[in-house]
């Protein structure tokens, strides 16, 4: 990317209210946490502490930490929701974008921890031990958001690719679960897909 178009985006954000925008993204995630509290989340893992990550997914502490193998899944929401947006609203600020994006982040993160939500995920995946996510990881996944939609912003648009692309895979990989396949399993649960996701 050319220096003078980093230079203009650098300048186009400095004109922008950034304090605004800043603002209405954090009353956007406390009023997400606090939905999510009043609905009986669990402010954090019930373990009694708070770990940084947590690499185990088939687990009751999966979904209860600041960070775990579906955080990469929120950064691609990021990602997708920055495309979209550039072409839904190609002259909005990029501070009212990203604040719109937070807004369907958080939307979604009360809606998945609905007790509805919460038990097809138990229904349709594997995810057996899935019991909702505490409040701290909820808020961590709505980071994570915004790190991707951040990383969108800067990088182009192939390199912006090629990451959504890699942490897909590398998700799949891993886990053998990312969020294509969340998608799929929530919407129209495959057996052969759940099956191999279970190691059969």
């Amino acid at each position: 990317m050319e220096r003078s178009t980093l230079r203009s985006r650098a300048i186009g954000w400095r004109r922008q209210p950034v304090g605004i925008w800043i603002a209405l993204g954090l009353l956007l995630i406390l009023a997400a946490a606090g939905i999510e509290l009043a609905m009986g989340r669990e402010p954090w893992c019930r373990c009694g502490y708070v770990k940084l990550w947590q690499g185990q997914v088939l687990s009751a502490e999966n979904s209860q930490h600041i960070a775990d193998w579906y955080t990469p899944s929120h950064i691609v929401h990021g990602i997708l929701f920055y495309a979209a947006l550039a072409v839904a609203l190609p002259r909005a600020p990029l501070g009212l974008r990203a604040v719109i994006a937070l807004a369907v982040e958080a939307a979604w993160e009360v809606t998945e921890n609905t007790n509805w939500v919460i038990e097809r995920y138990r229904e349709a995946t594997i995810a057996l031990d899935y019991y909702g996510d505490s409040v701290v990881n909820s808020v961590a996944d709505m980071l994570a958001m915004l790190l991707g939609f951040a990383l969108a912003a800067w990088l182009p648009g192939r390199l912006t690719l090629a990451v959504a692309l890699g942490l897909e895979l590398l998700a799949l990989v891993t886990i053998r679960d990312n969020l294509t396949l969340n998608v799929i399993m929530l919407l129209h649960p495959m057996e052969a897909i759940r099956s191999w996701q279970a190691g059969g």
